[in-house]
């Protein structure tokens, strides 16, 4: 029949009843269920929510796991959330998990950083020297856990500096280098 063509492009073998049985090999075999009965056609590309397995045999598209997952690496590894759902390390979730952060434009949850305690102001200096002018800086910084470090997570400040006065004038008005 005209429908039984139709649903068999790509076909090397074409059941009347189930369409589309064993796939010439550079194409996907996509099988889909409709009450009871299954349904075959092959593809270029496997369709949302189901990624290509390439076999020996058979080229199968297989479907991923996850009902929120619209496009997967494997049947466990999500590659693109549908919508309302965020991605983070190959999960969809409604809400980003704790420490980490929802990024509107990607849909995908970043860890935050969360840098260690600032360290002790350092010296007040003006041009590396700890003598001489009236006003210099003094900075302090924080180090960040080596796991943000990887990632290349986006941190808040890591060093701060700040106005200070400084304390003694050089001898002899020379300046001396810290």
């Amino acid at each position: 029949s005209a429908s039984l063509l139709e649903n068999c492009t790509g076909c090397v073998l074409c059941s009347e009843d189930n369409g589309c049985i064993t796939c010439h090999h550079r194409l996907f075999l996509l099988i889909w269920r409709d009450g009871i009965r299954q349904y075959g056609m092959c593809v270029h590309t496997c369709p949302p929510g189901y990624f290509g397995v390439r076999g020996l045999e058979v080229n199968r598209c297989t479907k991923c796991r996850s009902p929120s997952c619209e496009s997967c690496f494997s049947r466990d590894f999500c590659m693109k959330c549908k919508d309302k759902f965020y991605l983070y390390k190959g999960q969809c979730f409604r809400q980003c998990p704790a420490g980490t952060a929802a990024q509107p434009g990607t849909r995908e949850c970043q860890e935050t950083c969360e840098p260690g305690p600032w360290s002790e102001w350092s010296a007040c200096t003006h041009e590396s020297r700890t003598c001489g002018c009236k006003w210099g800086v003094e900075t302090r910084v924080r180090e960040v856990p080596e796991a943000a470090r990887e990632d290349r997570t986006a941190c808040p400040a890591l060093q701060e500096t700040r106005r200070c006065r400084m304390k003694k004038h050089c001898p002899g008005g020379e300046h001396h280098a810290a």
